[in-house]
Protein backbone atom coordinates (compact mmCIF):
# COMPACT_ATOMS: atom_id res chain seq x y z
CA UNK A 1 0.00 0.00 0.00
CA UNK A 2 1.33 3.27 -1.16
CA UNK A 3 1.46 5.57 1.53
CA UNK A 4 0.80 9.11 2.19
CA UNK A 5 4.77 10.55 1.86
CA UNK A 6 4.93 8.55 -1.06
CA UNK A 7 1.34 10.69 -2.86
CA UNK A 8 3.41 13.95 -2.13
CA UNK A 9 6.57 12.78 -3.23
CA UNK A 10 4.51 11.86 -6.86
CA UNK A 11 2.82 15.62 -6.29
CA UNK A 12 6.05 16.98 -5.93
CA UNK A 13 7.56 15.00 -9.95
CA UNK A 14 4.24 15.69 -11.20
CA UNK A 15 3.73 17.05 -15.00
CA UNK A 16 0.15 15.69 -15.97
CA UNK A 17 -0.76 19.09 -16.81
CA UNK A 18 0.76 22.38 -17.71
CA UNK A 19 0.40 23.95 -14.63
CA UNK A 20 3.87 21.97 -13.82
CA UNK A 21 5.71 24.50 -16.43
CA UNK A 22 4.85 27.75 -14.34
CA UNK A 23 5.09 26.37 -10.70
CA UNK A 24 7.77 27.46 -8.52
CA UNK A 25 6.66 24.61 -5.61
CA UNK A 26 3.75 22.26 -5.66
CA UNK A 27 1.61 22.24 -2.77
CA UNK A 28 0.35 18.66 -1.69
CA UNK A 29 -0.89 19.26 1.79
CA UNK A 30 0.16 19.11 5.27
CA UNK A 31 -0.95 18.57 8.93
CA UNK A 32 -1.02 16.21 11.72
CA UNK A 33 -4.46 15.12 11.10
CA UNK A 34 -4.96 14.16 14.84
CA UNK A 35 -8.65 15.28 15.13
CA UNK A 36 -9.52 13.50 12.12
CA UNK A 37 -10.44 16.59 10.25
CA UNK A 38 -9.71 17.65 6.16
CA UNK A 39 -9.77 20.98 5.16
CA UNK A 40 -9.94 21.24 1.04
CA UNK A 41 -9.63 24.80 -1.25
CA UNK A 42 -9.16 25.20 -4.63
CA UNK A 43 -5.46 25.81 -5.74
CA UNK A 44 -2.71 27.60 -3.99
CA UNK A 45 -1.84 31.42 -4.94
CA UNK A 46 1.01 32.75 -4.85
CA UNK A 47 2.43 32.57 -1.34
CA UNK A 48 1.71 28.82 -1.25
CA UNK A 49 3.62 28.55 -4.62
CA UNK A 50 6.35 30.57 -3.05
CA UNK A 51 6.36 28.21 -0.11
CA UNK A 52 4.89 25.06 -1.03
CA UNK A 53 2.53 25.03 1.94
CA UNK A 54 -1.08 25.44 1.62
CA UNK A 55 -2.82 28.25 3.39
CA UNK A 56 -0.17 30.71 3.91
CA UNK A 57 -1.44 34.03 2.92
CA UNK A 58 -4.01 36.03 4.12
CA UNK A 59 -6.23 33.31 3.64
CA UNK A 60 -4.14 31.03 5.68
CA UNK A 61 -3.91 33.48 8.64
CA UNK A 62 -7.47 33.43 8.81
CA UNK A 63 -7.85 30.18 8.54
CA UNK A 64 -5.34 29.53 11.29
CA UNK A 65 -7.99 32.02 13.84
CA UNK A 66 -10.84 29.79 12.49
CA UNK A 67 -9.06 26.81 13.78
CA UNK A 68 -8.14 28.15 16.58
CA UNK A 69 -11.84 30.23 17.43
CA UNK A 70 -12.94 26.34 17.95
CA UNK A 71 -9.35 24.74 19.50
CA UNK A 72 -7.83 23.50 16.93
CA UNK A 73 -4.30 24.13 14.68
CA UNK A 74 -2.82 22.66 11.43
CA UNK A 75 -1.16 19.80 13.49
CA UNK A 76 -4.62 18.71 14.18
CA UNK A 77 -5.78 19.07 10.56
CA UNK A 78 -4.59 17.93 7.07
CA UNK A 79 -4.87 20.69 4.82
CA UNK A 80 -4.79 20.66 1.07
CA UNK A 81 -6.51 22.04 -2.31
CA UNK A 82 -7.77 19.89 -5.32
CA UNK A 83 -5.13 21.49 -7.93
CA UNK A 84 -1.50 21.15 -5.97
CA UNK A 85 0.01 23.73 -8.47
CA UNK A 86 -1.11 27.60 -8.56
CA UNK A 87 -2.71 28.46 -11.68
CA UNK A 88 -1.17 31.79 -13.46
CA UNK A 89 -2.45 34.91 -11.95
CA UNK A 90 -4.98 33.01 -9.41
CA UNK A 91 -7.26 32.59 -12.01
CA UNK A 92 -10.23 29.79 -11.61
CA UNK A 93 -8.88 25.93 -12.45
CA UNK A 94 -9.41 24.67 -15.42
CA UNK A 95 -11.69 21.12 -15.59
CA UNK A 96 -8.43 19.44 -17.11
CA UNK A 97 -6.48 20.66 -14.82
CA UNK A 98 -8.87 19.00 -12.18
CA UNK A 99 -8.93 16.09 -13.82
CA UNK A 100 -5.20 16.01 -13.79
CA UNK A 101 -5.27 16.27 -9.81
CA UNK A 102 -7.77 14.59 -9.01
CA UNK A 103 -6.22 11.04 -8.40
CA UNK A 104 -4.20 12.61 -5.63
CA UNK A 105 -6.39 13.94 -3.79
CA UNK A 106 -8.64 10.93 -3.81
CA UNK A 107 -5.54 9.22 -2.84
CA UNK A 108 -4.89 11.25 0.23
CA UNK A 109 -8.88 10.97 1.59
CA UNK A 110 -8.37 7.10 0.69
CA UNK A 111 -5.25 7.01 2.96
CA UNK A 112 -6.59 9.36 5.55
CA UNK A 113 -10.04 8.32 5.37
CA UNK A 114 -11.34 11.57 7.25
CA UNK A 115 -14.03 11.49 9.63
CA UNK A 116 -14.94 14.94 8.14
CA UNK A 117 -13.74 16.89 5.00
CA UNK A 118 -13.98 20.62 4.74
CA UNK A 119 -14.40 22.51 1.91
CA UNK A 120 -13.50 25.73 1.62
CA UNK A 121 -15.01 27.08 -1.86
CA UNK A 122 -17.03 26.12 -4.68
CA UNK A 123 -14.70 24.23 -6.56
CA UNK A 124 -13.65 21.97 -3.65
CA UNK A 125 -17.43 21.61 -2.92
CA UNK A 126 -18.04 20.76 -6.89
CA UNK A 127 -15.16 18.47 -6.83
CA UNK A 128 -16.65 16.47 -3.34
CA UNK A 129 -20.15 16.45 -5.05
CA UNK A 130 -19.26 14.95 -8.32
CA UNK A 131 -16.45 12.50 -6.96
CA UNK A 132 -18.82 11.13 -3.73
CA UNK A 133 -22.52 11.22 -5.90
CA UNK A 134 -23.89 14.43 -3.66
CA UNK A 135 -26.45 16.29 -5.21
CA UNK A 136 -25.22 19.55 -6.41
CA UNK A 137 -26.25 22.77 -4.93
CA UNK A 138 -25.15 26.76 -4.97
CA UNK A 139 -22.56 26.95 -2.06
CA UNK A 140 -24.75 29.39 -0.66
CA UNK A 141 -27.40 27.24 -0.10
CA UNK A 142 -25.55 23.95 0.47
CA UNK A 143 -22.72 25.71 3.44
CA UNK A 144 -23.20 24.96 7.12
CA UNK A 145 -24.88 21.30 6.20
CA UNK A 146 -23.44 17.99 6.74
CA UNK A 147 -23.33 15.51 3.02
CA UNK A 148 -22.65 11.66 3.80
CA UNK A 149 -21.99 9.30 0.97
CA UNK A 150 -21.07 5.89 1.27
CA UNK A 151 -17.56 4.56 -0.78
CA UNK A 152 -15.40 1.82 -1.09
CA UNK A 153 -13.32 2.68 1.82
CA UNK A 154 -15.88 4.15 3.83
CA UNK A 155 -18.51 6.57 4.88
CA UNK A 156 -17.38 10.01 3.66
CA UNK A 157 -19.05 13.16 5.22
CA UNK A 158 -18.80 16.73 4.36
CA UNK A 159 -19.14 19.99 5.52
CA UNK A 160 -18.49 22.91 2.84
CA UNK A 161 -18.39 26.43 3.47
CA UNK A 162 -16.60 29.52 1.79
CA UNK A 163 -13.22 30.02 1.24
CA UNK A 164 -11.10 32.44 4.14
CA UNK A 165 -10.29 34.52 0.49
CA UNK A 166 -14.31 35.21 0.57
CA UNK A 167 -14.37 36.60 3.78
CA UNK A 168 -11.18 39.31 3.02
CA UNK A 169 -12.88 40.52 0.76
CA UNK A 170 -16.85 40.24 2.65
CA UNK A 171 -17.48 41.06 6.23
CA UNK A 172 -20.44 39.62 6.13
CA UNK A 173 -18.53 35.96 4.63
CA UNK A 174 -16.49 36.41 7.25
CA UNK A 175 -19.57 36.22 9.95
CA UNK A 176 -21.00 33.03 8.17
CA UNK A 177 -17.30 31.47 7.89
CA UNK A 178 -17.62 32.00 12.12
CA UNK A 179 -21.00 30.21 12.33
CA UNK A 180 -19.81 27.52 10.59
CA UNK A 181 -16.27 26.26 11.89
CA UNK A 182 -18.87 26.56 15.49
CA UNK A 183 -21.28 24.10 13.92
CA UNK A 184 -17.74 22.55 13.07
CA UNK A 185 -16.66 21.90 16.46
CA UNK A 186 -20.23 20.89 17.26
CA UNK A 187 -19.60 18.10 14.71
CA UNK A 188 -16.47 16.81 15.71
CA UNK A 189 -18.18 16.29 19.01
CA UNK A 190 -20.38 14.16 17.67
CA UNK A 191 -18.72 12.09 14.81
Amino acid sequence: MVSLEEVEERIRRCTRCPLHLTRTNPVPGEGGFRKGVMFVGEAPGRNEDLEGRPFVGKAGKLLDELLLSIGLTREDVYITNVLKCRPPGNRDPEPDEITACSPYLEEQIRLLSPRLIVTLGRFAWAWTCERFGIPYRKLTEARGRLYSSSTLYGVVRVFPTFHPAAALRRKDVEDILREDFRRISELLTSL
